[in-house]
C-alpha cells in the first residue's frame, strides 16, 4: 500500500489517467465476460469440456456490443504507444530503442505462460497422458494469445503508422476503414481471401483514434516539441462531450443498419454456425462497435477524470494495471485448474445452458475463479511488474543502429510467428508439449533477441 501511495504521489499531473482506467476496466470485462458465458460439461469420452453459451442466447447478442472491449484495448494502446514513443524521442532515443523497450511489457509475462503451460504439459504427457488431450488443454488456455497476436503486429508499426498521423490525422484511419469495406466485400460475395488484411487494417484503424486522441490531448505537440504539421489541427479528433454524443449515436445507428438491415451477425464475438465473425476479422460492423464506445469514453471522460483525482480509486486503477497483461493471460487458465479440481473431486456442477441452475451457478463460480486467479497472479504478477525500462543509450553507429532496428524487427517476427502457429494449430493436435515446437521455438528465439538487445547489446556499435 505504500509504494502504491508513493506511486499515485509521483503521478503526473499532465497524465490521462482515464487511459489507465480504461485498460483496466476493458481488462475486467474480458475475464468476466469469457468467465460468463463458459459453459462447462462432458464430452462423450467423459472428459470435462467448454464452450461459449452464447449460441443458446440469442437475447444476448446484443449484449455484445458493450462486452467486446477490444477496441478499447487498441484505442488505449494507441494512446499509449503514441504517449511513450514521443516522451522517448524527446529525450533522444530512438524508434528501436522504443520498440525494444515496448516489447519487455509484452514478451516477460507471455514467456512465463508459455514456459510453465509446456512443462506441465510434459509432465502430463510423460505421465501417459494422452497427447491430443493435451493439446485441448493447453489450447483452451491460450486463446487470450490470439488477441496478443495482433497487437504484437500493430506495436512495430506505431512509428510509422504515427507518422502518417502526423501528416494525414484522421485521413489515415478513414482510409484503413475503407479496406476494411473492401475485405468485407471479400467475405460477403468473394474472394473470400480479400479479407485477410481486415486482420491488420482493422485494429490499425482504432490504434490510429488513440494517436489522434494523445495529439488532441497534447495539442499537436508531443513530448518532443515537434511542430504541428500543416493541416492536422482541422483533422484532429474533437473531445467534446458533443462529439461524444455525436460519435455515439453515428456508431450505433450504422451499427443497427450494418447487422438488422444488413449482412453482419448481431453478436460482436464468435456464434457458431453464423455466416461471419465480426471479430475475426474485424468487420465494418465491429468498427461501428468502436466509433460507439469511443462516444460513450468521450461522454464519460470528464466526470471519471474527476473521479481518479481521488488517491484510493487512482491507487487501484495502478495495481490493476501492474498487473493487468497477467491478469489477461491467466484468466483461462484458471478456468482450467478449478474445472479439473472440481471434476477430480466429482463436484463438477454442469446445468443446463440458460437453466435457473446454470444462473445460479454463476456467482459462485465467477468467485471461485477470482480466487484461482488471484492465486496466479500472486505467483506471476511480479514478472510483470517489475519490469522496469532501462535507461536510454547514448547514439550508436549507423552500422549499428540498423543492425539493432533489422534484429528488432526479427524478434517481434519471432514472437508473432510463434503465437500465430499455435492459435492456427487445431486444438486436438497431438502435441506432448502442448504447444507446437516450431511455435515454442520461434516465440523464445524472439524474446531471446529482444532481451539481447534490451541489456544494452550493440547499443553502441
Amino acid at each position: 500500500m505504500r509504494r502504491l501511495r508513493q506511486l499515485a504521489e509521483r503521478t503526473p499531473a499532465t497524465r490521462e489517467r482515464y487511459v489507465d482506467l480504461l485498460r483496466a476496466l476493458a481488462i475486467t470485462m474480458v475475464v468476466l465476460g469469457h468467465w460468463g458465458v463458459t459453459v462447462i460439461g462432458y464430452d462423450r469420452s467423459g472428459r470435462p469440456a467448454g464452450h461459449s453459451a452464447l449460441g443458446d442466447l440469442p437475447w444476448a447478442w446484443p449484449l455484445t456490443w458493450v462486452a467486446q472491449v477490444i477496441p478499447v484495448f487498441f484505442l488505449v494502446g494507441g494512446y499509449a504507444n503514441a504517449a511513450s514513443l514521443a516522451a522517448r524521442r524527446s529525450r533522444g532515443g530512438t524508434a528501436t530503442g522504443w520498440l525494444v523497450d515496448r516489447s519487455a511489457r509484452l514478451a516477460r509475462p507471455t514467456t512465463a505462460l508459455l514456459v510453465v503451460l509446456a512443462a506441465g504439459a510434459a509432465v502430463a504427457t510423460l505421465r501417459g497422458a494422452d497427447p491430443a488431450q493435451v493439446r485441448t488443454v493447453v489450447w483452451f488456455a491460450t486463446i487470450p494469445l490470439w488477441f496478443l497476436v495482433a497487437y504484437l503486429v500493430v506495436v512495430p508499426l506505431t512509428p510509422p503508422m504515427y507518422a502518417l498521423h502526423r501528416r494525414f490525422g484522421l485521413v489515415v484511419p478513414v482510409v484503413l476503414v475503407g479496406l476494411v469495406a473492401l475485405g468485407d466485400l471479400g467475405r460477403i460475395w468473394g474472394p473470400p481471401g480479400l479479407a485477410t488484411g481486415n486482420y491488420v487494417f482493422g485494429w490499425l484503424a482504432v490504434h490510429q483514434l488513440g494517436f489522434a486522441w494523445y495529439d488532441s490531448r497534447t495539442r499537436g505537440r508531443p513530448a518532443g516539441g515537434a511542430a504541428e504539421p500543416r493541416g492536422l489541427r482541422r483533422r484532429r479528433l474533437p473531445l467534446s462531450r458533443t462529439a461524444g454524443t455525436a460519435l455515439l449515436t453515428g456508431g450505433l445507428v450504422a451499427l443497427v443498419l450494418l447487422t438488422v438491415v444488413g449482412p453482419y451477425p448481431v453478436a460482436m464475438l464468435n456464434v457458431p454456425g453464423e455466416r461471419l465473425d465480426n471479430a475475426a476479422p474485424p468487420s465494418l460492423a465491429l468498427l461501428a462497435v468502436a466509433t460507439a464506445q469511443l462516444g460513450l469514453i468521450l461522454l464519460l471522460r470528464e466526470p471519471a477524470g474527476r473521479w481518479l483525482r481521488r488517491p484510493h480509486p487512482w491507487q487501484a486503477v495502478i495495481a490493476v494495471n501492474a498487473v493487468v497483461l497477467t491478469v489477461f493471460l491467466w484468466h483461462l487458465t484458471a478456468a482450467v485448474l478449478l474445472v479439473g479440481l472440481l471434476d477430480a473431486l466429482g463436484t463438477l456442477p454442469t446445468p443446463p445452458v440458460g437453466s435457473a441452475a446454470w444462473w445460479g451457478w454463476r456467482i459462485p463460480w465467477l468467485l471461485a475463479l477470482s480466487v484461482v486467479l488471484a492465486a496466479l497472479v500472486t505467483v506471476f504478477g511480479p514478472i510483470e511488474a517489475r519490469t522496469r525500462r532501462p535507461p536510454d543509450t547514448g547514439p550508436a553507429r549507423e552500422g549499428a543502429r540498423r543492425l539493432r532496428t533489422a534484429l528488432a524487427v526479427l524478434g517481434y517476427a519471432g514472437l508473432v510467428a510463434g503465437l500465430l502457429l499455435n492459435s492456427l494449430t487445431r486444438k486436438t493436435a497431438p502435441e506432448p508439449l502442448g504447444l507446437p515446437a516450431p511455435a515454442l521455438v520461434a516465440y523464445l528465439a524472439g524474446a531471446g533477441v529482444l532481451r539481447l538487445l534490451r541489456s544494452g547489446w550493440g547499443s553502441r556499435g
